[in-house]
């Protein structure tokens, strides 16, 4: 088994646990996570504060001996004179051009670049092992997200549930706190997560996961932070797997990813001031369209995320 050298830049602090390592291990490489300085491969992620400003604690005079003290001192340790291959990986509302790097990865759609590859990070949530990868978690939500499951029809259980609304959030910040006020208007809401609930340190200690609680309401509110083509999260197929139907916010090239009939999309209703929400929801005939709908309409693979990463992999060992 080859061994490869990967540092971290920026990247969340579980990042070693994700799929891309995940991934690279199933190529048959060991990886050995290095400063830096020693590395074949540089991931950068979203947090990589690329032009940040050096020795800004020193007077400005003093700054440029401290530059070539430190140049001095790489010379004579021997660092390397060649630049390792780069990834800049996001899994947030950033663009895939954001941080300069040999490849990317992120949301973005309809980027003509063979260097870029489009892995939304619901797909990070997904279960590949009916194509042989295994490894992968999703704590919060209790399970990994089953791609047969999401191509099956909603269903009609939900129509049975409780008529409330259940939303997940360590925060209300917009849009989040305009949707909440919206659909509370029409049905019961009840909110989970540090947000509302203050003996929550943060959403990785909050002691239950999302499947268990969604059970018990027909609704899930699980707008995204933003809108920008392509940029769809673990949330409306997290609410479509645990049997709620979906109350979204995202924008309308979500057809991409998910069947836009499967799931109810608030922005558009933004100019109504969400109106044709309260229809629908009290709309015994309109929900049950929902019921026939599946999530997903063609299954995605792993494999040209595999033959991507195969390929930067090689290359940073050659």
């Amino acid at each position: 088994m080859k061994t490869i050298k990967i540092s971290l830049v920026g990247t969340p602090h579980d990042y070693q646990h994700g799929l891309l390592p995940i991934i690279i291990r199933a190529l048959g490489y060991h990886i050995q996570w290095v400063k830096p300085a020693l590395c074949d491969l540089q991931i950068r992620g979203p947090f990589f504060r690329q032009n940040k400003k050096r020795y800004r604690w020193l007077p400005r005079l003093v700054r440029p001996f401290a530059s070539n003290i430190e140049l001095a001192l790489k010379d004579s340790l021997g660092t390397r004179s060649n630049l390792p291959l780069s990834i800049f990986h996001t899994a947030e509302n950033i663009r895939h051009d954001a941080v300069e790097a040999d490849y990317s990865i992120s949301f973005d759609l309809a980027v003509h670049d063979s260097t870029h590859f489009r892995f939304p990070y619901w797909m990070e949530m997904v279960d590949w092992s009916h194509e042989g990868l295994f490894g992968n978690q999703n704590p919060r939500f209790g399970q990994l997200l089953n791609i047969f499951r999401m191509m099956r029809p909603l269903g009609k259980d939900f129509l049975k549930r409780p008529r409330k609304i259940a939303i997940f959030s360590s925060h209300l910040r917009e849009p989040r706190a305009t949707l909440v006020r919206a659909s509370e208007r029409f049905v019961p809401l009840k909110g989970f997560g540090p947000y509302f609930d203050k003996d929550i340190l943060d959403h990785h200690q909050s002691g239950f996961n999302k499947l268990d609680i969604l059970k018990d309401f027909a609704f899930n509110l699980c707008p995204e932070n933003g809108l920008y083509p392509g940029y769809y999260t673990e949330k409306i197929p997290e609410a479509f797997v645990a049997g709620c139907l979906p109350l979204a916010w995202a924008d309308t090239n979500v057809c991409a990813d998910f069947n836009p009939n499967a799931f109810v999309n608030l922005e558009p209703m933004s100019w109504q001031d969400f109106e044709p929400l309260k229809d629908i929801i009290n709309s015994p005939a309109q929900l049950a369209t929902f019921a026939d709908e599946p999530l997903l309409l063609d299954a995605p693979s792993i494999e040209p995320m595999k033959d991507f990463l195969k390929e930067i992999v090689s290359q940073a060992l050659s």
